[in-house]
Formats: structure tokens, sequence, C-alpha cells
């Protein structure tokens, strides 16, 4: 694997809304991962989907709220459009991209079917004739673009989960609607902000063999992966702004302060209530729990004791 010089880890958030709690822990385990090897950290928007105006701005500030850095200006998708588009010429001139017609409708049923693996693009327009897709062209039908892929499965390895084998299919690589697709933005960003090192919640894991091979298509390196618990509610589902008191912004509102919210996320992590600038002495990966933290109460946070 290519070396990478002046590597970074990351964190990605999505601008749809405020982070809630189980965003916040990612959060600080992706820095702490990052600043313990010595790599950088920076901040990506990814902004391609769905935007709710401010989300952005009370993200970061949460962000630093909570005793978080990072290096270099934040990177937003929006603005690296031209990235993906010769991504995706790269991919077309390999012959590794295909149009593809079906409605959302027609790939949830085509999905659900026991003929093939659950949730995977069961390949309907990849054998289309010039004549079939002219048809499609005809009735206005608008035209998302798959990768053509060559593997059924790919392994990576991951720092808590170890060697995972998942499968791979014909992923979206552009929209019908012209916006590049989240699996390829986020590989091309990866490798062009030197990103070596990817930390998040280990419900992504089943479509990281899809990224990894993906970056292999494009001559990318594959970053080293950890995939860390989730916080979910007292149901045992992964935690929704709907569960209450679940954002910083709430949590204030109760009484609390920043500081002590971080520390009830240290303390959750296994580690005393401290910032996260004083865990870094002592983080140490291997220690990590593999469990999920269960948020039992709508209240405020407590950890386990106030720094």
């Amino acid at each position: 694997m290519p070396v990478v010089r002046n590597p970074a880890g990351r964190y990605a958030p999505s601008p749809s809304g405020d982070l809630h709690i189980g965003n916040l822990r990612t959060a600080v385990l992706a820095w702490l991962f990052a600043r313990s090897t010595g790599r950088r950290f920076v901040l990506r928007i990814d902004d391609l989907d769905r935007v709710r105006p401010g989300a952005e701005q009370r993200q970061l500030a949460d962000l630093a709220a909570i005793g978080l850095d990072w290096d270099g200006p934040v990177v937003r998708q929006s603005d690296r459009l031209p990235h993906y588009r010769a991504a995706i010429d790269r991919l077309t001139a390999a012959g590794l991209t295909y149009e593809c017609y079906c409605t959302r409708r027609e790939i949830q049923q085509a999905t659900t079917a026991p003929h093939g693996p659950l949730g995977h693009y069961p390949g309907t327009c990849r054998d289309l004739t010039e004549t079939e897709r002219a048809a499609h062209r005809t009735d206005g039908r608008p035209a998302a673009l798959r990768l053509r892929a060559h593997a059924t499965e790919f392994e990576i390895t991951d720092e808590l989960h170890g060697s995972y084998r998942g499968p791979v299919d014909d992923v979206v690589l552009r929209r019908g609607d012209g916006i590049p697709a989240y699996n390829l933005a986020v590989v091309v960003d990866d490798a062009e902000q030197r990103i070596d090192q990817v930390v998040r919640g280990d419900d992504l894991l089943p479509s990281t063999p899809r990224q990894a091979y993906l970056a292999t298509l494009l001559g990318l390196p594959v970053p080293h992966y950890a995939h860390v618990p989730l916080v979910l509610n007292a149901a045992g589902k992964r935690l929704a702004k709907r569960d209450g008191a679940v954002t910083l912004a709430d949590q204030l509102a109760l009484g609390s302060t920043p500081d002590r919210v971080a520390a009830a996320l240290a303390s959750s992590l296994g580690y005393p209530p401290v910032s996260p600038a004083e865990l870094l002495d002592g983080f140490d990966p291997t220690d990590l729990t593999q469990e999920p933290w269960i948020l039992d109460e709508n209240g405020l946070l407590q950890p386990a004791r106030c720094p």
C-alpha cells in the first residue's frame, strides 16, 4: 500500500441537523485516534444531500465547545464537484460504468426479492442494449450512473473488528439528478485530503468494502479503518433526535455545560471524566469496548465524576 505523506484522520458530518450525543462521541474518538497517532485532524462537511440552514455552523460550534480542534479550513463536498466528475470520467473511460434507469420503487422491489443479497442492486440495467437505453431516454427516465463491478466481495482490515469481508455491488456513482453519490465522493475526498485513517460508527462497516474496492479501481490508497460502537437509546436502537435531550443544546438547556458533556463522553469510553485533550496521553484504541453505550434516560448526562 502506498505511503501517505502528512496523513490525516477526519470527521465528516452531514449538515442535516444538529449533532447528537452519538455523533459527538464518534467525533471525539476520531479526534483521539488521529491526534494520538500524530496525524492531522480535518473536518469535511458532506453536503451533497439534504442541508438544513445553520446546521453546519452549529455543528462546528458544538465540536469546538467540547474541546475538539482541527487542521486547515473546513472542506465542503459541494465545492468539489469537478473532482468527482473527473473520477467518474476515469471509470467510464475504463468501461466501468453504465446507465441505470430503475426507479426507487423498482430497486426496492428487486433488492428485497429472494434471489439476491438483501439491499444489493441486482444489475437490472447492466446489460441493456443501446436500443433499450434509447427507449428509456424517450420515456423521459433520468439515468443514474452505476459502477460496473467485477467483484462480488472485498476484504478490509478494521482496527477493532479485524478482517472483514463484505459484498460489493454496482453502486451508484452519480444520481439521476446529476449529483455525485456519497460512495464515490467519500472515496475521492479521503484520498485527495490524504486521509489514511477513517474512524466512524460501526453501522457503516457493511458499506466499507464497496468503498475500499472503488478506491482500488481508481488507483487510490485504501485507508486504515476503525468502526466504533454507537450510542443507542433505551430500546437498543440507534440514537435519534426524538430520543429526548440528545444534543449539546438540549443538555445546556437542562443546566449542563460543554465540559460536563465532554466528561460524560469520556466516561462512556471507560476513561476518567476529563476533556479530550486530557485523554490523549492515556488513549489506547485496544482498550476500547466493543459494546454500544446505552442512554437509559432522557435527562442530564452525568459523568462518572465531574472534573
